[in-house]
């Protein structure tokens, strides 16, 4: 008779089942971009943009990279 296998809560990818990062907090792109650059993609932050932009649109896209770059608060942009 075979053993049953217990259920760690784990999904297959490795992360914990629940609730996915609010949207446009950053985390979600960071995640995109770890993800491309582990699959040996040369620029992930590219990877990660061109994928939000294929989800959101360039229009919210645009505004949620605007937020970021405000909360980031780097100075001024020229």
């Amino acid at each position: 008779m075979a053993a049953k296998k217990s259920s760690s809560g784990k999904s297959k990818s490795g992360g914990t089942k629940g609730k996915a990062p609010k949207l446009g907090s950053g985390k979600r792109f960071k995640q995109v971009a770890a993800s491309a650059a582990k699959s040996g993609a040369r620029d992930p932050n590219a990877v990660a943009a061109s994928v939000g932009r294929k989800k959101y649109g360039a229009k919210k896209m645009g505004a949620m990279s605007a937020a970021g770059r405000k909360r980031k608060g780097n100075g001024k942009r020229k």
